[in-house]
């Protein structure tokens, strides 16, 4: 299965990442908040100390973040290497100036990029049943 990096373990976030574990693949997960890296790791996850190191060697990496600057400072951090080829999700629902940038910033560095924000709340996300628009 696949190597995914998750940034973004919130309501909407946690639930999708779990999801993501029990499906069989290797995630790695980072937070601002500890309790909830606490609780990823509760779950099996593999929490990082900052979203770099979620990144580093991932195959996928997906944001599911509060607004456009916490993606924009994620994605586009100089510390922010991402593995060849990697297939880089958005999932947070964003403004469109910093979605734009997000695709721009991102795809210059010869990435794939998709803005998949979702519908369905908290209760779609522990279900499995999200409606991704991208």
């Amino acid at each position: 299965m696949a190597v995914i990096a998750f940034i973004g373990l919130g309501n909407m976030g946690a639930p999708m990442a779990c999801r993501l574990k029990k499906a069989g693949h290797d995630v790695r997960c980072f937070d601002t908040s500890g309790n909830a890296l606490q609780r990823a790791a509760a779950e099996g996850l593999a929490p990082r100390d900052c979203a770099a190191a979620a990144a580093e060697g991932a195959e996928i990496v997906i944001t599911m973040l509060p607004a456009g600057r916490h993606v924009l400072d994620v994605l586009t951090a100089d510390t922010m290497r991402f593995a060849d080829g990697a297939l880089v999700i958005d999932c947070s629902t964003i403004d469109v100036a910093s979605c734009a940038a997000f695709h721009e910033r991102v795809g210059c560095k010869g990435l794939q990029t998709l803005d998949a924000p979702v519908s369905g709340g908290t209760a779609g996300a522990a279900a499995g049943t999200l409606t991704f628009m991208v």
